[in-house]
């Protein structure tokens, strides 16, 4: 059914309702920030945002339900802060600690925006439908190799293959074991079939990000098959219902590990970085890097290129370098 047009006038009354609902929120903040005792600040968690709304986690594994002032900045989904209570578990978050990573995208205006912080893996979800787009795989190791955190291949969807095809699939990425990414096999549908990717969850921080089809959701739903009550009831007071799909939430599994399923990262590119972030994006070229015969080579067309020569002698998978030089050209392009 084709979605309804609003009138102008219908419009307009949705943005004064917004607008007054933003006023009441500011003024809800405010309430709380005076009214609020001289309680120490707390430590706690971010483990999921709606909006303003934010449900914190203290270090005795309670929850509460939080409001912060915009002059903090972007607080996401993984982020460690300051809070003080205000009552029948709520709080106002007033601090926001240091990151020790933060994942970031640009938002239409070209300013990078956050996705989640304080991840230490980035999970790459591929599979043999939608198939599997290299060029998007090595955006996301990119990503990882400049934020300094690990980086798993999982192929997902393992059960729709058989034998011989599975093998096919996975030769496909061995040039990623090769140097040193890690490339897994998994299947949310066969007994036993999520234990590669459970043993590399344990005691890390992830994030799971791929294209739209390859079973994101499917693997968060069977890695953690019951939403915590606290993330449903925060869903409930901001208004948003509690089966919303629109804000990260960060789940704790039983193995220590935590996983961070994010909306924001089904579409993903790389933000502001220059070409010489971009070369070491790609570890395997690090001992190439300043060997060129031109200090000022783009790997191109140049004589005495030492990627090139490398790729000539197998050691860069020329793939790798295809994706490094079409990255780089919509780089130059942005400037």
């Amino acid at each position: 059914m084709p979605r309804r047009r609003l009138t102008r006038r219908q419009q307009e009354r949705i943005a004064q309702l917004q607008e007054k609902r933003r006023e009441r929120l500011a003024r809800a903040i405010e309430e709380k920030l005076s009214d609020r005792d001289s309680a120490t600040a707390r430590p706690g968690r971010v483990i999921r945002r709606h909006g303003q709304n934010l449900l914190v986690q203290d270090d005795e594994g309670r929850t509460h339900h939080c409001l912060f002032r915009q002059n903090l900045g972007e607080i996401v989904c993984g982020d460690r802060v300051l809070w003080q209570p205000a009552g029948d578990d709520q709080g106002v978050v007033v601090a926001l600690l240091p990151r020790d990573s933060v994942l970031t995208r640009p938002d239409y205006s070209g300013r990078d925006k956050p996705l989640a912080a304080n991840i230490t893996q980035l999970v790459v979800v591929l599979a043999p439908k939608p198939e599997p787009a290299g060029y998007l795989t090595d955006q996301y190791l990119v990503a990882a190799e400049l934020m300094g955190v690990k980086a798993l291949i999982t192929l997902n969807k393992a059960d729709l293959l058989d034998d011989e095809a599975l093998q096919q699939f996975q030769r496909r990425f061995a040039h990623y074991e090769r140097i040193d990414y890690p490339v897994i096999t998994v299947s949310a549908k066969r007994e036993h079939g999520l234990e590669p990717l459970l043993e590399r969850l344990r005691g890390e921080t992830s994030i799971l990000v791929g294209q739209s089809g390859v079973g994101k959701s499917s693997l968060i739903n069977a890695l953690i098959p019951e939403q915590p009550e606290a993330v449903g009831e925060l869903s409930e007071a901001s208004g948003l219902g509690r089966h919303t799909t629109s804000a990260a939430t960060l789940y704790f599994l039983e193995n220590g590990g935590e996983i961070i399923d994010s909306p924001g990262v089904r579409s993903f590119w790389l933000g502001k970085i220059s070409r010489q972030e971009l070369e070491k994006g790609f570890r395997e070229f690090l001992p190439y890097l300043g060997k060129c015969r031109f200090s000022n080579c783009s790997h191109h067309q140049e004589p005495g290129c030492a990627l090139k020569e490398a790729v000539e002698r197998g050691e860069i998978h020329p793939q790798r370098l295809e994706n490094f030089l079409l990255m780089a050209e919509k780089l130059d392009k942005r400037q």
